[in-house]
C-alpha cells in the first residue's frame, strides 16, 4: 500500500485511474466539489472506488465541513452551518452549543455514510486568533481551547456515531497564520508559552483516529521547515508533546506554501515523519511524481490506518437525519 491518499479528476473513475490505482495501492481517495453531481452518481463513485480495491475498508474522505468548505451542496443535499454557529452559540449555552455541534455532526455523517464516504476532515481545531487570515475565520470552533476541544470532541462523536471517522486538523494549529497556505507559506513567530494554547485542543483529542498537518513555519520549533515536513514538529510536538498516536496525513501537498514538485513534496511530508501525503488535484502527472517518490506506506502508518478504520462502526439508531437536523436547528435558534 502506497503512502499517498489521492483525488480523482471527475465524476467517475478513469480507465487511465482505474489502472494507476491498481498499480499503486493508495491509502485512499478524497472527493472534491468536481466529483460530486447528485446521489446516484456519488453512490456508483464511492462503490467503484470498493469495488477498485476489492474491499469496504478502503477510506474515502471529503473535506465537508458546513459554510464555505463544502464539497456536497444544495440543492441536491442541505446546507450544513460553519463552525462559527457553535461558537456563537456556546457564549450563551454551552452545553445547549455541545449537543447542537453533536447533533449536526450526526446529521453530517448520515449523509455521508448514505453516500458511501466514511472518513470527514473535521473537525477544525484552530484557536481563532485576532488578526489572522481569514482562511480559518468563521470556520474555527472560537477562540478559547478548551471551548474549541469540546466542541471538537461532540463532532468527532456526532461522526462516529454515524459510521464516520473524523480528521483533527490542522495539526499543530493554523489559527495564528498571517496568510492563507493555499497561496502561500506562513510564517508563525509565536512563542513557546502562545503555541501552548494552539496545541490545546489537539492534545484534549489526541485519541482521534486520524490528523491533518499544516503547511505552515512555527520559528520557535523548525525556522527552516512547514510542520508537514518538519521531523522536529512531527515527531517531538505531534507524537510526543501532544501525545497523538493516530494515522497521520498532511494538509493537501499541491498548496502554494509548499515548494518543490509535486513529487518533491509528497515524499518531504513522509520522510518527515507524516503517514501519508494527501494529494488532492486529480491530475494524473502530479499523481505519477507522487507515485515515484513515496513509496510504501510504514509498518507503523499501516497499523494506524488499520486501527483507525477499525473503530469505525455501523450507525446506531438514536436518531434519524431529519431528527437530528430538527434537534440542531432548535437549538441553533436560541442565539
Amino acid at each position: 500500500m502506497q503512502a499517498a491518499i489521492y483525488g480523482l479528476s471527475g465524476p467517475e473513475l478513469l480507465a487511465e485511474e482505474v489502472g494507476f490505482f491498481r498499480d499503486a495501492r493508495p491509502a485512499g481517495y478524497i472527493l472534491f466539489k468536481r466529483n460530486i453531481v447528485e446521489r446516484e452518481q456519488l453512490r456508483r463513485l464511492t462503490n467503484a472506488i470498493r469495488d477498485l480495491e476489492g474491499h469496504d475498508e478502503v477510506p474515502i474522505l471529503i473535506d465537508q465541513e458546513g459554510g464555505r468548505v463544502s464539497r456536497m451542496r444544495p440543492p441536491e443535499w442541505p446546507a450544513f452551518p460553519a463552525g462559527e454557529a457553535f461558537d456563537n452559540l456556546y457564549q450563551l449555552a454551552p452545553s445547549s452549543a455541545i449537543e447542537a455541534a453533536r447533533v449536526n455532526a450526526r446529521a453530517l455523517g448520515l449523509m455521508l455514510h448514505e453516500a458511501g464516504v466514511n472518513v470527514d476532515c473535521l473537525p477544525m481545531l484552530d484557536v481563532r486568533q485576532p488578526g489572522a487570515t481569514d482562511i480559518v475565520g468563521d470556520r474555527a470552533l472560537g477562540s478559547e481551547p478548551m471551548q474549541v476541544a469540546a466542541l471538537g470532541r461532540a463532532i468527532l462523536d456526532g461522526l462516529g456515531s454515524a459510521g464516520v471517522l473524523g480528521v483533527i486538523k490542522h495539526i499543530p494549529g493554523h489559527g495564528r497564520a498571517l496568510v492563507d497556505s493555499h497561496l502561500e507559506l506562513p510564517i508563525v513567530t509565536a512563542s513557546e508559552d502562545e503555541l501552548a494554547v494552539d496545541l490545546e485542543p489537539f492534545e484534549r483529542l489526541r485519541d482521534a483516529a486520524m490528523g491533518m498537518t499544516s503547511h505552515i513555519i512555527y520559528t520557535a520549533w523548525d525556522a527552516e521547515h512547514p510542520a508537514s515536513q518538519s521531523p522536529f514538529v512531527i515527531n517531538e510536538i505531534i507524537r510526543q508533546r501532544i501525545g497523538f498516536d493516530g494515522f497521520l496525513m498532511s494538509d493537501d501537498i499541491g498548496m502554494e506554501a509548499l515548494s518543490g514538485n509535486h513529487g518533491q513534496r509528497a515524499a518531504a511530508c513522509v520522510a518527515a515523519g507524516c503517514d501519508v501525503a494527501l494529494h488532492c488535484d486529480g491530475k494524473m502527472e502530479n499523481m505519477l511524481l507522487v507515485a515515484d517518490a513515496v513509496g510504501e506506506l510504514s509498518p507503523e502508518g499501516s497499523a494506524r490506518l488499520a486501527r483507525a478504520m477499525a473503530m469505525r462502526f455501523t450507525p446506531d439508531d438514536e436518531m434519524d437525519f431529519a431528527e437530528a437536523v430538527a434537534k440542531r436547528d432548535a437549538l441553533l435558534a436560541l442565539v
